[in-house]
């Protein structure tokens, strides 16, 4: 099993990233994909799901109306719009899958002027 996200980087308050998770080692089109964040010194904390079939997603209160996520099954990617980021999104961003016990190295998103 793999899960490599990447995207993540230095932005503005206000700006936008686009993060994405290319997965393998797994039946991807199968596993529910989610999206956690932890910031320096808190807690891992859930961000975003999205359905095997990409049909259903949902985020955390804390994301509604600035991101959104989805996934391309035929890339084997799932993929975090966020925007109108704000200082307090600064955190390393990881993908996971549903039933799979495995973390990949995350991405460092940073929000500050």
């Amino acid at each position: 099993v793999q899960l490599v996200e990447s995207g993540g980087g230095l932005v503005q308050p206000g700006g936008s990233l686009r993060l994405s998770c290319a997965a393998s080692g797994f039946t991807f089109d199968e596993s529910a994909m989610s999206w956690y964040r932890q910031a320096p010194g808190k807690e891992r904390e859930w961000v975003s799901y999205v359905a095997s079939n990409g049909l259903s997603s949902r985020v955390a209160p804390f994301a509604k109306g600035r991101f959104t996520t989805s996934r391309d099954n035929v890339k084997n990617m799932a993929f975090l719009q966020m925007n109108n980021l704000k200082p307090e999104d600064t955190a390393v961003y990881y993908c996971s899958a549903a039933g799979i016990n495995y973390w990949g190295p995350g991405t460092q998103v940073t929000v500050s002027s």
